[in-house]
């Protein structure tokens, strides 16, 4: 009858202890949630750093700016223009914006499910002007004028400066951030994410 007894709590020991590793076996995401969810959430950062600057607005622009030089000849109780240049530069170039997602910050918490992402503010990314197609006119020269090529380049270099302070100004950084926060915002969707925090630094 012992003999018996301690077969069958033998067996019930074994059946238990077979029953609870099956179910821990099958149920393996207990140990692997936390894993899984942070390897996601770098695997989701890794393909956002490899789009690495990330355009998100593009400015196409055409502008038209009047340059002039001129040569004097001081002769003591007055001055002589001789050699006064002008020319009429017609150019266009473009304007790009966007954020650099190498410095992307992605964090997971498990208890609320929520994934928050610090991205950096929108830059200029590119102001470049298509020098090959500029046309450059004389309005008013002659043969003693001089017009060096470069004061043609430092015109158009300053004014792409004054037209970047001006979509500045228009809020084009800001713009580019919403259209980001979107992006990023649908991205994650795809991907289970649908309780997302972004902010920008």
């Amino acid at each position: 009858m012992k003999i018996v007894f301690r077969t069958m709590i033998i067996v019930v020991l074994i059946l238990a202890l077979v029953i609870v590793g099956a179910l821990l076996m099958s149920n393996d995401t207990l140990f692997q949630t936390k894993t899984n969810i942070t390897s996601e959430a770098a695997l989701i950062q890794d393909r956002l750093v490899e789009l690495s600057e990330w355009t998100t607005l593009r400015y196409d622009y055409s502008n038209v700016i009047i340059s002039r030089t001129e040569r004097t000849l001081s002769l003591g109780v007055t001055d002589i223009n001789y050699g006064e240049a002008i020319r009429l530069i017609e150019y266009s170039g473009y304007l790009k914006v966007g954020t650099d997602l190498s410095k992307l910050q992605i964090s997971y918490n498990e208890e609320t499910e929520k994934m928050f992402i610090r991205v950096p503010k929108s830059k200029i990314l590119d102001n470049v002007v298509d020098t090959d197609s500029a046309i450059v006119e004389d309005v008013k020269g002659n043969i003693f004028s001089d017009y060096p090529t470069q004061i043609i380049f430092d015109e158009i270099n300053a004014e792409k400066k004054l037209l970047e302070e001006e979509k500045v100004r228009q809020g084009f950084l800001d713009e580019a951030d919403i259209r980001i926060h979107s992006l990023l915002t649908s991205f994650l969707a795809t991907n289970g994410y649908n309780d997302v925090v972004i902010e920008f630094y």
